[in-house]
């Protein structure tokens, strides 16, 4: 009865190698082995595609350095556009700038028309009217007639010669010279163009009319009348 017994126990405690033969054994078509491989691919297919786009991402870097450097390259060899002018010293001063409407059929049409004086300061100064549909060309236009109709004036240093009374239509313009360090004593029509012709000490008064032409007039008007006590003894031969 003990040798069945035991018999028994043996056949019931399974021995380590039934146990390594009855372990599962995984196979290459099992969907543990088909996870662990996508899982693979997929790293793999990131990091192909990382690289990919880096490599995108620096041919467009490398293309845009390109142009950019040849659309530099053009402008360089390409010259200056439009016109640029010299810079000959002369001082431009918009004085006043006026607006006019006209009705029409369709509504109303506007003009404007500008008061500009120009100077080196150093005695020369001209004065011009433009007008126009924009307020950009009658300013051009305005500075090319004032710089072709410019004139010399008579200065005693910074300030005038002698004092001069001035009248232009309604406006009248009162010029006294100032002693040094005054400064200009004078509105800003006539300080325009005082300061374009290069005086810097003087004492003026307008008179009458407070048109912007006419007083503008007046003023340039004076500073032709002035005289050098030089220029009048040469005149007179003496």
């Amino acid at each position: 009865m003990a040798e069945e017994e035991q018999q028994d126990t043996q056949e019931a405690t399974p021995t380590q190698d039934a146990v390594a033969q009855e372990a599962p054994v995984v196979e290459e078509g099992s969907p543990s082995s088909a996870t662990g491989e996508k899982t693979d691919e997929s790293n793999e297919a990131q990091r192909g595609g990382a690289q990919r786009g880096g490599a995108q991402r620096g041919g467009a870097q490398r293309g845009g350095a390109q142009r950019g450097g040849a659309q530099r390259g053009r402008g360089g060899n390409r010259g200056p556009r439009g016109h640029q002018k010299e810079d000959d010293g002369i001082v431009e001063k918009v004085i006043h700038i006026n607006r006019s409407s006209k009705v029409v059929k369709g509504g109303r049409r506007f003009g404007f028309s500008a008061l500009v004086v120009v100077g080196d300061k150093e005695g020369k100064v001209g004065l011009g009217t433009g007008k126009a549909r924009e307020v950009i060309s009658c300013i051009t236009k305005g500075t090319e007639v004032a710089r072709r109709n410019m004139v010399t004036v008579s200065l005693n240093g910074a300030t005038l010669p002698h004092e001069v009374y001035s009248i232009y239509d309604g406006a009248r313009v009162l010029l006294r010279p100032a002693s040094p360090g005054t400064g200009i004593i004078a509105g800003k029509i006539v300080r325009a163009v005082l300061e374009s012709a290069g005086v810097r000490d003087v004492l003026s008064k307008s008179l009458g009319s407070k048109n912007p032409a006419n007083v503008a007039k007046a003023a340039l008007q004076a500073l032709q009348q002035l005289r050098r006590r030089e220029d009048v003894m040469l005149r007179r031969d003496k």
